[in-house]
């Protein structure tokens, strides 16, 4: 069985966390409880340690880390111990490299499945999602974090809380920190108004996870109603141009109580045969999304319950709907979304907001239930079907009966509904019926009726020809919309595969809405910043700006085309070749909101292009200031502090002590130059202004004269040249820098008593300078990362440069026409691979070379290409 979970969350250190859960600890050991403290930290502070007396605590390991001693939580002895309840403090906390787990919250995760309960602490700078809010706030970044998801899966939370002014006089009375420290904490990080943010966002999201507690516990008991815990707003949205008023509105009565929720929701047919503009809807969206909200699509064929299932399934309080814009006419009909929704709300409050469309009837496209051919057809077969019916039917008056000649007449009524359609159909019937009274039904040939019998079965005959007409129709109507919405479908299927197979370029989308719909040009326009929207100016030329188009020309403005697609008040696609009809309205839509998005993009993708360079060099500009201020001060106070001894007069050195002080100095001068140089190429070569000179070199002549340059450092290299290798083309003092930063950071890295190894050899065109290391190596998705400017990867010792030797050295073997590869040492380590071009030979060289080789019988080209040499 898991154990259980239970954390204080603080806003800031020093609220009470650790103290609250000692004090817990405690109060579970009086009532009988097996309470153990795997860790607990008291940084100092007399009344938490005071609490520590009386619980008995597991002792900790120590784990050795470059050459220091830290403790760490002995989980193995926690778990073997197996209390009822562990106090475990600081669930952040990063373990010491060596460790099992690489933090703390992961070794309360085996605690918890071994079945022990774990009491933890954490502060709010320490969840992931508002880790970088509390840096802008504080100016502090927290290096440690914890993944909300852990926390939000507790199954107690509880909020250790104290005000601002409380937490600050705790810590002015040295009960926080020592009093060294107090006065530099109260300036900076424990401001009032840091500590005032700090604790709203620790209730705020604590909230937040009452909230998914409090889901829960209704999903589980099976409670529908509304409880009015927190402000809840909901906005139903039809995709109509009302929509934004709506959202808008919503907003309003949202933001008039602290931390309101607000939602929209679309309700969609099930049939998929009715909905909304999708560009109306994705202006909708980002409008909500802009102000704060979630959007949501709901799928239910009735309108009202969908809306209310939604609205209590997120605990809603109020809904927002516009009011109707069906006719007057159609409002006596039928009550409408609105009043039925008003009708079943319960405890949700309703809010009908008018506006500019409201009672102006709907204006969706109504696909004809047939073709106009048809129509036609239907109605020449009544008009003309019906008489030759009942002359057929006089010259069987004697055979058949009056009700036989209905149901006659009633089959050529559903026949001619099957051709033209209801009001074809509806001609027929009434056609029919007078007929039917008139040559059939006593007295004849009067429009007069004897029996009331005979005036039923008329009656009967024209209702139910007029629902078969309806119902046939009604058919008809459906069977178009369901074709058209299945070719909607396919279209909108294929316009979200091009998109998922990259083509989301607004190029690609143009172009695919140009050849979908067989236009000749479709064009996006858009209006220049600083133009205002004069409605009276909207179609000059001069007031829009092509965007992107496809086709022949572009159209210059909305009145160029043959249609036009508004998009929002600064885009419009305008589609040149023919005009699309009403039912293609939405797809259109769905491919203008779409290019819309692919240009935003693009514009977007191009800024952070320009921007990039920008924030890299500000990046660069930051690790140097952060990295100077220290590897470039060491050095320097070396080398200064040994001169300064020399030259203090109260101190009389020996000859032996001078040459140290000397050497001391020199090296660290020669290391402060090294890092200096190194600091000016790389400007250099950022700045394109790298002077180099290639000319042919010896590789066993420079291989030397870099080892010089380290001079002591040197001394654990082993340099295995053969004077086969050909002379490489490269810059003498280039070269030399190279390989005096690949062995320098050969040599950090390789351990006491091991060398570092430089070959060569030639391979092909190129010759391969190997230096080859026997450190921990570099795991492969880090490899690109060395060549980094500033890069360590987790190296803390600061004293061996700023990080950017391996970089330097990519950079100038770049820009001699070469290229460092690091490859993974057999046994353990980095291998370093310099390639250089190899210098062409004289003629008579490559002769020597060739006869040396085999004169009688030469290599052929292409077994040499096939080896990898060139030919």
């Amino acid at each position: 069985m898991r154990g259980k979970l239970r954390i204080y969350l603080g806003a800031a250190p020093g609220v009470g966390k650790t103290f609250a859960m000692l004090d817990e600890g405690h109060r579970r050991l009086q009532r009988g409880t097996d309470v153990v403290v795997g860790y607990v930290e008291t940084h100092g502070r007399p009344r938490t340690a005071a609490l520590l007396e009386g619980l008995e605590s597991v002792p900790r390991r120590t784990v050795t880390y470059r050459g220091a001693s830290f403790t760490e939580m002995d989980l193995d002895a926690v778990i073997a111990r197996r209390p009822r309840v562990a106090l475990v403090d600081e669930l952040a906390h990063t373990n010491v490299p060596g460790s099992r787990n690489d933090k703390r919250w992961q070794d309360i995760e085996e605690l918890l499945d071994a079945g022990i309960d774990v009491i933890s602490t954490v502060n709010v700078q320490h969840l992931e999602s508002v880790n970088d809010v509390v840096e802008r706030i504080t100016g502090v970044p927290q290096r440690e974090t914890v993944p909300d998801e852990v926390v939000r899966r507790a199954d107690q939370v509880e909020l250790a809380d104290m005000a601002p002014e409380a937490l600050r006089r705790r810590m002015a009375h040295g009960n926080v920190y020592p009093p060294e420290k107090v006065d530099a904490a109260l300036g900076n990080y424990f401001r009032v108004g840091n500590l005032t943010a700090l604790r709203e966002l620790a209730l705020l999201w604590l909230a937040d996870k009452v909230d998914d507690q409090l889901d829960r516990y209704r999903a589980d008991h099976g409670i529908t109603g509304t409880w009015e815990a927190r402000e809840r707003v909901v906005v139903a949205l039809t995709g109509g141009p009302e929509g934004e008023t709506l959202i808008r509105r919503a907003a309003r009565i949202a933001d008039r109580s602290k931390g309101t929720d607000l939602f929209a929701v679309h309700i969609t047919r099930s049939d998929g045969l009715t909905g909304a503009g999708p560009a109306n809807l994705a202006r909708q969206r980002a409008l909500v999304e802009s102000l704060g909200g979630t959007y949501h699509q709901v799928v239910g064929d009735d309108i009202p319950e969908a809306l209310l299932d939604f609205a209590r399934g997120v605990n809603a309080t109020q809904l927002v709907l516009g009011a109707s814009r069906r006719g007057r006419f159609a409002q006596i009909l039928s009550r409408g979304v609105g009043v039925s929704t008003t009708a079943l709300s319960g405890a949700i409050d309703v809010h009908m907001v008018n506006h500019e469309d409201a009672r102006r009837g709907r204006r969706a496209d109504r696909l004809p239930a047939l073709t106009r051919r048809r129509r036609v057809a239907g109605l020449v077969l009544a008009l003309a079907g019906m008489p030759l019916l009942a002359l057929l039917l006089a010259g069987l008056r004697g055979e058949l009966a009056l009700p036989s000649d209905i149901l006659m007449f009633l089959a050529g009524v559903i026949g001619v509904a099957l051709v033209g359609g209801l009001y074809p159909a509806l001609a027929a019937a009434i056609l029919g019926s007078l007929l039917l009274n008139y040559y059939f039904t006593p007295p004849l040939h009067e429009f007069t009726i004897a029996e009331r019998e005979n005036v039923l079965a008329l009656v009967v005959f024209l209702a139910v020809a007029a629902a078969v007409s309806a119902v046939v129709d009604l058919a008809a109507r459906r069977t178009r919309q369901a074709a058209r919405a299945g070719a909607q479908a396919a279209v909108l299927a294929t316009l979200s595969g091009s998109v998922l197979r990259g083509e989301h370029t607004v190029e690609a989308i143009l172009e695919r809405l140009r050849e979908t719909y067989g236009m000749s040009v479709v064009t996006l326009l858009e209006r220049p910043p600083g133009i205002p929207v004069t409605p009276g100016r909207q179609r000059d030329p001069q007031r829009w700006r092509v965007a992107a188009t496809m086709g022949g020309r572009p159209c210059t403005s909305p009145d160029d085309g043959d249609a036009e697609i508004p998009i929002d008040d600064d885009l419009v696609l305008v589609l040149c070749g023919r005009t699309p009809s009403a039912a293609d309205q939405q797809v259109l839509e769905a491919y203008a909101a779409q290019a819309a998005v692919a240009l935003r993009q693009q514009r977007l993708e191009e800024q952070a292009g320009r921007i990039r360079p920008l924030a890299e060099a500000d990046r660069m500009r930051t690790a140097l200031l952060s990295a100077v201020s220290h590897d470039l001060r060491t050095p320097l106070a070396s080398a200064k502090v040994a001169v300064e001894s020399m030259r203090s007069p109260d101190v009389h050195w020996s000859e032996e002590d001078l040459r140290e002080l000397l050497d001391t100095a020199a090296e660290s001068l020669d290391r402060l130059d090294r890092l200096v140089s190194n600091l000016l190429d790389m400007s250099r070569l950022q700045a394109g202004a790298l002077g180099m000179s290639r000319r042919p070199l010896a590789v066993e002549d420079v291989v030397p004269r870099a080892l010089d340059y380290l001079g002591a450092e040197a001394g654990g290299v082993r340099v295995q040249i053969s004077e086969a290798v050909p002379e490489v083309l490269a810059d003498p003092g280039l070269l030399e820098r190279v390989l005096v930063n690949l062995v320098s950071n050969a040599l950090r890295h390789t351990p006491a008593g091991q060398d570092v190894l430089v070959s060569a050899s030639a391979l092909g065109d190129m010759a391969e300078i190997r230096v080859v290391d026997r450190g921990p190596g570099i795991p492969v998705a880090e490899r690109d990362r060395v060549f980094r400017p500033f890069q360590r990867l987790g190296d803390r010792d600061n004293s061996t440069g700023v990080g950017l030797g391996l970089a330097l050295s990519r950079g100038l073997a770049e820009a001699m026409g070469g290229a460092i590869v690091p490859e993974e040492t057999p046994g353990g380590g980095v291998t370093m691979i310099l390639s250089l071009p190899v210098a062409a030979r004289p003629p008579e060289d490559r002769a020597v070379v060739a006869g040396e080789r085999g004169a009688e019988c030469p290599e052929p080209a292409e077994v040499r290409a096939e080896r990898g040499h060139g030919p």
